[in-house]
């Protein structure tokens, strides 16, 4: 054979060697062996990581229903970790939404169930467990996310608002307070806060979270109702006018106006 042809075909079979690696990529090492059950095995993981990036990317998309199959064929493989946690958490995204609570709930505790330590994915069941008026395993879960991370702030936050929905307002109290400590420009939580305190009959600390929540967001439509309120409560009449007046100009939530409005159309 005359050598240049010899060195044609050298780099013509290199070249193919190199695109058979770059075919499997960083995750999915070309297999050095030809073991039938080894040869699943790279298979097996090579469809993993391609269903991992497409239900990613239908994700970013907020294409829920073209990622749900994605993860659901994820699971049925029966991945080892990080990966099986990762696709029920995943999963558990895309049914919430599609506003499929129970699902979502489903997916998220088998997440925890896999990863007792998957911080984001006790946040998201405490979120769905809201949805679906399950205060009861929210409180479950928000106290375990508390103990896991007490000095996250989306642990207190959480557990701070089952609190509240749950009616332990001083649970909520002490959570939005531990928050707000180094989080102090979160307006959220200063009107979360706020609302505890006017469930505790606590009108003065009331009334100075939603002033810090006003101030800290001017176009908090619903702070400034809850702020009207609760001067109200104190007998301050023109004061609170002038914020159900700002409430009504900062506001595009119908049922918001028409409760601002009756408020202020009664003094």
């Amino acid at each position: 054979m005359p050598k240049t042809l010899a060195a044609t075909l050298i780099l013509a079979l290199t070249a193919s060697a190199l695109a058979h690696a770059q075919e499997y990529g960083a995750h999915t090492p070309v297999p050095q062996t030809t073991s039938a059950p080894a040869m699943r095995g790279f298979a097996l993981q090579r469809e993993i990581h391609e269903r991992f990036r497409l239900g990613l990317e239908a994700q970013r998309r907020q294409d829920w229903r073209a990622a749900v199959p994605e993860f659901e064929r994820i699971l049925t493989l029966q991945p080892g970790e990080p990966q099986r946690s990762t696709a029920a958490y995943d999963l558990g995204i895309a049914y919430a939404g599609l506003h499929r609570y129970g699902q979502a709930a489903d997916s998220f505790r088998a997440a925890i169930a896999t990863d007792s330590e998957f911080l984001a994915a006790y946040a998201n069941l405490i979120a769905v467990d809201l949805q679906r008026h399950d205060i009861r395993e929210a409180r479950l879960f928000a106290d375990r996310f508390a103990q896991l991370a007490p000095q996250s702030a989306r642990a207190l936050y959480s557990r701070g608002l089952v609190a509240l929905y749950g009616g332990d307002a001083a649970t909520a109290i002490n959570d939005f307070g531990k928050l707000l400590v180094s989080n102090p420009s979160y307006a959220v939580a200063h009107y979360d806060l706020g609302i505890a305190e006017a469930k505790s009959a606590q009108w003065a600390q009331a009334e100075r979270e939603f002033a810090s929540a006003v101030a800290l967001a001017p176009n908090y439509a619903r702070a400034r109702f809850a702020l009207a309120t609760v001067l109200l409560k104190e007998g301050r009449r023109a004061e609170a006018r002038t914020a159900l007046d700002a409430t009504l100009r900062d506001t595009s939530d119908p049922a918001l106006r028409n409760l601002a409005a009756a408020l202020r159309d009664s003094l």
